[in-house]
């Protein structure tokens, strides 16, 4: 009997327990839910900051309330703060137990990406609020925008990388070509080298094509020196040993007709001696 009573006690006290920490629950959701209400009242007059003020109380007595958290997201997308408001419906919809509460949620996260131009995401998100109610009519139709845009966005994207492959292409083929343009031109100034240095060797070599000598050129040189008597020629402002010779034979020549004309001077002009006449 002693140890029915205990295990009967023990029992007691777990329900009572189990039963206190139930009517905790249900006084936080009552509280939860009195503080969304309040915040619906609050966007109903537009007053949206106050609105997730009390938002933020009702996830705070209960962070499972899907109302306080999808309403707070609704208020976030209201004042155009999007990330904040995809966080909150993501969150409402991770907590929501029915059909209902996801579909709601999935439907406002599909707008959201829509307004960030995620247009892929955004059908997922659709799909995922048609697959709890196939039968929302402005879910089906967002959802049919939302693949429009995806496959507009895919083809862009398409185009995109189409035009960056056709450029790498040519910008490709401009450095093949110029690499091929700058090894023309080396090989073409190779062969205009070598074909100067052949020029210069076969202005060396005689009409036999074998080198020139140097003592021919001297002798040649030599040769033009010399008249067509065999004579040397003189330099450039120096005279001949002919010319010298003539020279000095005109010079004796007139120098002895002076010398003969002063000879005639003096005859002519001597006075004749006469005897002294006493």
């Amino acid at each position: 009997m002693k140890y029915l009573y205990i295990v009967c006690l023990i029992l007691g006290s777990t329900a009572s327990f189990a039963q206190d920490k139930e009517k905790e629950r249900e006084l936080q959701l009552q509280k939860s839910n009195n503080y969304v209400y309040e915040g619906n009242e609050l966007v109903d007059s537009e007053d949206y900051i106050s609105a997730e003020m009390e938002y933020r109380k009702a996830i705070s007595e209960q962070p499972t309330n899907v109302a306080g958290t999808y309403n707070l997201g609704n208020s976030y997308y209201q004042k155009g703060q999007f990330d904040e408001a995809l966080f909150r419906h993501t969150q409402a919809a991770e907590n929501a137990t029915s059909k209902v509460e996801k579909h709601k949620a999935y439907h406002n996260i599909g707008n959201i990406l829509m307004q960030h131009k995620k247009c892929k995401e955004a059908v997922e998100a659709f799909k995922n609020a048609l697959r709890n109610d196939p039968s929302d009519d402005e879910t089906r139709y967002n959802f049919a925008l939302a693949k429009e845009c995806a496959e507009q966005q895919q083809d862009d994207q398409d185009e995109n990388d189409q035009q960056e492959k056709e450029q790498e292409k040519e910008g490709d083929n401009e450095e093949k070509d110029k690499g091929e343009n700058e090894e023309k031109e080396d090989n073409q100034d190779q062969k205009d080298e070598g074909d100067q240095d052949k020029k210069e060797g076969d202005d060396q070599k005689d009409d036999q094509g074998k080198p020139k000598d140097d003592k021919d050129d001297k002798e040649s040189k030599e040769g033009e020196n010399k008249d067509q008597k065999g004579q040397p020629q003189p330099k450039q402002g120096q005279l001949s040993p002919q010319q010298i010779k003539n020279l000095l034979e005109a010079m004796n020549n007139q120098e002895q007709k002076v010398q003969e004309k002063m000879n005639a001077e003096k005859q002519k002009g001597a006075k004749v001696k006469t005897e002294k006449d006493w």
